[in-house]
């Protein structure tokens, strides 16, 4: 069976209107919900998976961030992870630590975890950049499997999200890194049983700095402003009114 190693990721909780801070170089984040990002709880949810059709032995979810980052582990662990890996760092995860200095620091407990399945989210909803699942294979040297709404590792296939629809590509071998996209699955909810077994669970705690010397990623934040508001509707009598207001007022058609 597999071992599977999956990241989490700590973010402003979905449901959330973020604030730009008054000096406009980030997201407020002070007394803001945060949740784990809602594509690394479609991971933590595929590895469970795995692991009850037998075919993974232990899950390692693996978090980056300050110490509140231990409280998504917990609820990793509740959703059915082994065991937590937390490496802890003060840069902020959602703009001074980017998606090469993520996937430095997990490839670098890949290395000695020795994953045969490395499951993230295909982006994060702070960021939204969608490499860090990329840079970490190469890191690794493994086969990538990118957005991925099903993965059968008997047949070493995955069903891939595109523009046009979806696709079925195949990987050579293990180890290889999945992202995972909307329609993977659905996650569970922790019970109140899994969470409190999950206060037991073993966590360990890693510094950024012992596991990669360089995390920057030579990109810098100038501004962070919001976007345009936009204009308000109309409402229209019928469907010769809307086709004139569409050529004659927004010159689309």
């Amino acid at each position: 069976m597999s071992r599977v190693m999956v990241g989490v990721k700590r973010v402003v909780d979905y449901a959330v209107k973020v604030r730009v801070a008054s000096d406009k170089k980030a997201v407020d984040l002070a007394n803001v919900k945060m949740s784990m990002n809602p594509f690394c709880e479609i991971a933590v949810e595929e590895a469970v998976r795995l692991k009850e059709a037998k075919k993974a032995s232990e899950i390692i979810a693996v978090s980056i961030g300050p110490k509140q980052a231990q409280e998504t582990l917990r609820t990793a662990l509740a959703m059915g992870c082994d065991r937590a890996i937390h490496i802890t760092t003060d840069l902020r995860t959602d703009q001074e630590l980017g998606p090469k200095g993520v996937a430095k620091l997990l490839a670098a407990v890949a290395e000695k975890e020795s994953p045969d399945v490395v499951i993230v989210g295909k982006q994060a909803i702070d960021g939204d950049m969608g490499c860090t699942g990329s840079m970490l294979a190469a890191y690794m040297d493994v086969p990538q499997c990118t957005f991925a709404a099903k993965i059968d590792l008997d047949a070493k296939t995955v069903e891939r999200e595109t523009d046009a629809g979806t696709e079925v590509v195949s990987f050579p071998s293990l180890p290889a890194v999945f992202t995972a996209d909307l329609r993977l699955n659905e996650p569970r909810y922790a019970t109140l049983p899994n969470i409190m077994k999950a206060k037991k669970k073993k966590m360990d705690t890693i510094a950024a700095a012992d596991l990669v010397a360089d995390l920057t990623d030579g990109n810098t934040v100038l501004e962070v402003f919001e976007p345009a508001p936009r204009a308000a509707g109309v409402l229209v009598d019928d469907v010769d009114a809307l086709v004139d207001k569409l050529k004659n007022e927004a010159a689309v058609i």
